[in-house]
Formats: C-alpha cells, structure tokens, sequence
C-alpha cells in the first residue's frame, strides 16, 4: 500500500507528481511516459512556479503581505500565483489574454482574483499586449510585477523541483523530453538541470503551428509573421528572454486540430484528462518516438488538467464553430 501523507497545507502538495507509461497508443520501439503536473493542487504546473517565485521575492524581502502582486499569464501561472498569494496574504492582479477559457477565468474569479481582459491578437509593444499591460498596471498602481517572462525564479523552479523529480523517478534513464515553450521557464530550468547530469539527453519542442519556434529552432530562421492558434500557454510571437535551446535538436510543429485530437486520444485511450498543451506535447512526442529507428526512453508533461478545456477542445460544439472535425 503507498504511504499517504497528511499534509498541513495546501502549498505542501505542490510537486512530487506521478509519471505514468503510456501503453495503449503507438509508440514504435521507444517508451514514452507521462509527468502527471495536472494532479498538483492548482491543476498544473505552473503551481510550481507560482509558488516558487512568490517564495523566492519573499526571502529577498522584495514583497511584504498585503502587496499587490501584478502578472501577465495565459492562465495556469496566474492559478498558481492565486494559490500561493491567497495562502500567504498577498492581493493578486492579472492580465490576461482573450483567448483564455472561461473555466480559467471563473476559478480566478472564485479565488477573489482581479483579473483584466486584453486583446490577443496584438504583439510585443502593442499596448493591449497582455505583457505590456500588466508591467504599465503594475507602475500605476504601486505593485510589483512578477514577470514570469524575465524573472530567474521561474527557470530555476524546475532546476530545483521537476527535474531532479524527473531524474529519480526516470531512474537516471532519459534519452529525450518533449516540452513546450511559453515563458521558457520550464525549457530552461530542464534544460540546465540535464546538462549537468546527463548532457546527452536530448530536448525535442513541440510548437503550436502559426508560433514562430520551431522555425527557429530547425531553420535559424527568426520569423516575424506569427499566426495565431488556439492552444493555450505554449507558442510565441518572439524569442523569449528566458530561452535556452542549448540541449534542443530538434521541433515539430503541431497544428490545434492535431493537438486536441492527441487530447482527446489520451481520455479515451489512456483515461487521462489533460490540457491543450498537454496534446501538441503528445502529438509531437508520438511523432518522435514513431519515427525513432532503435528503442528511447522519453517523458513528456501532462502541462494541465483538461477540466480547464472543456467549453472548448472537449466541447464538440466549440470544435465545430472553429471548423474542426475531431472524433
């Protein structure tokens, strides 16, 4: 029987997520497992770097309880900063694109969060632009800018929490990971991790098609007509500040039918409900592993919780007002 802990706070669940191996879809010769970050408490892993980037200001003395914290998010680091700031007494803001799902925005709302609505179809400089906004906001009104997209705290998370979690559960056998790119906080602090223990794993991105990465990544191109996508949290217009591609060798880009298909495979296949995010990692992480010529053992995220998703890619309905067929 597992022993189960009884834990005196709701921040002590974050981390320590399951990996499962995925055996019901193909996978070639290679093994492809699964990290589980939608069964932290926020349902992602963002819970994760929320929690660490309020921790860490705290210790530098750069917050004080009752402050405003400000933040752009796509929305899973915004959950995971109301979880955090609600349990340590901070007053939250956030500014948040328009794409984002109404179960997003509700849960926000339910935890007594401030939340405004920008355009998503604008760039970097743009003032409607979700970032520029919230740093603009954040001077107004005298609270501090967390900024996910520069701040060190948040590639060091995963240094500090996911990868060694990664590296023992994996017992030290990891040829490939599959992520994704928003912040490239997660990239990073994996990225770093690794290449002190085994700098010959190797980094695969999975990119939302209309991002401009994956071009980046196998092309040296730096594209300046991003489209746009449906997905939600991974993909951008520009290099992040964070990103390091040291360790990546290779990218796919992975249309948002592909990606809700992947989704919708992996309830009914595997009986895992997860984000959009989480099928471009799937569907790219299939393709790599499909395409491998001797057998590899790879990990990807389940990045969030599909219960997130479901007015949109689980919504047949939804799928249909956006011209897409998925079974």
């Amino acid at each position: 029987m597992k022993n189960l802990a009884v834990y005196n706070n709701i921040l002590d669940m974050v981390g320590n997520t399951p990996i499962i191996q995925l055996s019901r879809l193909n996978t070639g010769q290679s093994q492809l497992f699964l990290k589980l970050e939608n069964q932290n408490p926020g349902g992602s892993i963002k819970d994760r770097t929320g929690l660490n980037m309020i921790v860490q200001a705290e210790k530098r003395g750069t917050i004080h309880p009752g402050q405003l914290i400000v933040e752009a998010t796509a929305g899973n680091t915004g959950l995971g900063l109301a979880l955090a700031c609600r349990m340590k007494g901070y007053r939250l803001l956030l500014v948040i694109p328009d794409k984002m799902s109404a179960e997003k925005i509700n849960h926000l709302n339910a935890m007594g969060v401030e939340t405004v609505i920008t355009r998503s179809d604008v760039g970097k400089g743009h003032p409607e632009y979700y970032q520029d906004m919230a740093a603009r906001i954040a001077k107004e009104k005298g609270g501090y800018y967390i900024n996910q997209f520069e701040n060190p705290d948040n590639p060091a998370t995963h240094v500090l929490t996911t990868g060694p979690e990664i590296w023992k559960q994996m017992e030290h056998k990891v040829d490939a990971v599959v992520v994704g790119v928003g912040s490239a906080g997660t990239l990073t602090g994996l990225t770093t991790f690794f290449k002190k223990v085994s700098p010959q794993t190797e980094f695969v991105l999975a990119d939302p098609k209309g991002s401009i990465l994956a071009d980046y990544v196998n092309r040296k191109i730096l594209r300046k007509d991003a489209g746009s996508w449906f997905v939600e949290g991974i993909g951008e217009d520009y290099i992040p500040a964070l990103a390091d591609f040291d360790l990546v060798r290779s990218a796919y880009e992975v249309t948002d039918a592909e990606s809700f298909s992947a989704a919708r495979l992996l309830l009914r296949e595997e009986g895992i409900l997860a984000g959009s995010s989480t099928g471009t990692l799937l569907s790219a992480a299939l393709r790599y592993c499909q395409e491998q010529s001797c057998p590899k053992r790879v990990i990807t995220l389940a990045c969030d919780s599909g219960n997130k998703y479901l007015s949109k890619m689980f919504n047949n309905e939804w799928l249909k007002e956006k011209g897409m067929s998925i079974g």
